[in-house]
């Protein structure tokens, strides 16, 4: 679904007081929304062709620390400026924020003549030119879940996040009286987003106290992953406006269950599915056989950008529904890579590796990257495992750290090849640095543990 504003009429807008603000908005390491507010006349008379904002917003880690160790970007080097450059295409209304439009835009060098290799957009944009250039579309959604909690951001850190209480009081999946005491956050939501241009389908309780998960239409990769950014923001924004607080960590306590972004995925070729062959086993082509072989033979490579920090991988726990085993199954929840839609057009590959807290669009780009290199050199897609694969032995796994992530990471010759030495040694600098600084801190754990006893 394209976005929903012109700049024509951005700019009448302007002139009859519709609109004051716009945001321009990239993407940075983290999945945020990065950028500058502009009074909506100075954007229309000159901001819209290009602003500029400092290239460390490609180089910190989730406080804004200057990392160091990065090659693009130091203190040595000054930390200019990237030149932020509006795709218009993306204009559309923000309605949750009175008077306010929002646009996506593209990182390019200082001179504005080069997309940034390592800026999330360009590197999700690069795997949708190389499917486009051997004829197909990846058309993707992603399904994201979060908890809300009764009090708001401020009074929950001024608190030092402790005693944390969701909205809900236990499970109520799929339970409509149940989830009506968060409805008036996700009507909100629902319609704030749905103004915005962005198509939602629907919400619902899941499977943990106070978890709630949006689902988007289907679409094009590259508009997949720009609204999946723009709902984090939505769902902060709106609920910080009505006191309360939402949390995207892949999971946030022990004995809770974690939040996942399940990625749905498929190909198409002149709009017709590529995945879909009415002849074949469970409705499924070739193409779609060696793209599912694909993101089999690459997901312990693919992992850090489905679970990009130490915290994520504490949502791998048996039966909490997030996978340990990265082996595909037919319609089963406990497949890291589960086949949906069989013998229907519609059949697909959903990933279920992936953690609320992932970057969309490193994420999307990663598993293009490695379905296609499926596709492109026709790997046979491995036999089915089925059952309870939390109990399967001898399988392949999910990587149960980071630190084995990231090695794996490295050490792909598939992602470098797909997404460029200097992208890949960027994130895996990224991905060490959330090692060392976890291995540096003293936790409440450690605390609890041997304040006393040790």
């Amino acid at each position: 679904m394209p976005a929903n504003l012109s700049f024509d009429e951005l700019t009448a807008g302007v002139a009859d007081g519709t609109f004051d603000t716009v945001l321009t908005c990239i993407v940075d390491m983290q999945g945020r929304l990065m950028g500058k507010r502009f009074h909506a006349a100075h954007f229309i008379n000159g901001a819209h062709e290009e602003t500029h904002g400092c290239d460390y917003l490609l180089a910190t880690d989730m406080e804004m620390y200057t990392v160091p160790g990065y090659a693009a970007t130091s203190w040595e080097k000054g930390y200019g400026d990237y030149v932020h450059r509006p795709d218009l295409s993306t204009l559309r209304k923000v309605p949750w924020l009175p008077g306010t439009a929002m646009v996506m835009c593209d990182v390019l060098d200082h001179h504005g003549h080069d997309e940034v290799p390592h800026s999330p957009r360009a590197v999700l944009k690069k795997q949708v030119a190389r499917a486009a250039a051997i004829g197909f579309t990846p058309m993707m959604a992603t399904e994201l879940e979060f908890f809300i909690f009764e009090h708001g951001f401020d009074a929950l850190r001024d608190r030092g996040y402790s005693n944390l209480q969701p909205l809900g009081r236990f499970n109520a999946d799929y339970a409509l009286q149940l989830t009506s005491k968060e409805e008036e956050l996700m009507r909100a939501i629902r319609n704030g987003l749905y103004g915005a241009g962005v198509p939602v389908e629907n919400s619902k309780g899941e499977a943990e106290a106070g978890q709630e998960e949006i689902n988007i239409r289907y679409s094009d990769a590259l508009d997949t992953a720009d609204m999946h950014a723009i709902v984090k923001m939505a769902c902060k924004d709106i609920a910080n406006a009505q006191g309360r607080a939402v949390t995207f960590m892949a999971r946030y306590a022990d004995g809770r269950a974690g939040s996942s972004s399940h990625i749905h995925q498929s190909l198409t070729r002149d709009g017709v599915p590529a995945f879909y062959d009415a002849s074949g086993e469970h409705g499924m082509s070739a193409t779609m056989k060696s793209y599912l072989a694909g993101l089999l033979a690459h997901a312990e490579a693919t992992t850090v950008f489905l679970a990009p920090y130490v915290n994520s991988y504490k949502r791998f726990t048996d039966r909490l529904f997030a996978p340990t085993n990265a082996v595909w199954s037919m319609d089963n929840r406990t497949a890291g890579f589960r086949v949906c839609g069989a013998d229907t057009k519609g059949v697909r590959a959903e990933c279920r590796i992936g953690g609320a807290d992932l970057n969309p669009h490193l994420a999307l780009a990663a598993q293009v990257a490695a379905g296609l290199d499926g596709v492109e050199r026709g790997l046979e897609l491995e036999p089915e495992t089925s059952g309870d694969l939390y109990a399967a032995e001898g399988v392949r796994e999910v990587p149960r750290t980071l630190r084995a992530a990231v090695e794996a990471l490295d050490g792909s010759a598939m992602l470098r090849a797909a997404m460029g030495d200097d992208v890949i040694d960027h994130y895996v600098r990224a991905a060490r640095w959330e090692v060392e600084a976890n291995d540096r801190a003293v936790t409440d754990w450690d605390v609890m543990r041997g304040f006393e006893r040790a």
